[in-house]
């Protein structure tokens, strides 16, 4: 089973303001990782950039939307994400449980990633597109 653990921090945390983590932080964070390595489990990785460099599009009306960063009006924000694979939703608590302080009102959502067998036959069938198959398979090229 794959499962996400978002990191979930509050709207004004410093990192919103460009603030980068210290190399203690970071020192925790490469130690927490490196667990996830030598145990198995993990399969990705990222911090994402504040807000204010990226873009959030609704659909009102089935028409996009798009409103340039900051996002004044969210409590919380995307900090990061952990893919990690595993036997089940317990193990991957465990897992986030360990993860190093991320500052007050800080969270991690864990959130398994649903699979193509979770689907019926019809909809497996509906989603079957080798063009994306084999660019997921090649990974990112960035």
């Amino acid at each position: 089973m794959r499962f996400m653990m978002l990191m979930v921090l509050p709207s004004g945390h410093r990192s919103e303001a460009g603030a980068m983590p210290g190399a203690g932080e970071i020192e925790a964070m490469m130690a927490f990782n490196e667990e996830l390595a030598k145990a198995g489990v993990l399969v990705d990785l990222n911090g994402l950039q504040p807000t204010s460099k990226g873009a959030k599009i609704r659909f009102d009306s089935g028409n996009p939307v798009v409103t340039d960063g900051p996002f004044s009006e969210s409590k919380e924000v995307l900090g990061g994400y952990w893919m990690i694979q595993v036997q089940s939703r317990d193990e991957a608590i465990e897992w986030a449980k360990r993860i190093p302080y991320l500052g007050d009102g800080s969270s991690v959502e864990v959130r398994q990633v649903f699979e193509m067998s979770d689907f019926p036959a019809e909809v497996q069938e509906a989603a079957d597109n080798s063009l994306v198959k084999e660019s997921l398979s090649q990974g990112s090229k960035a």
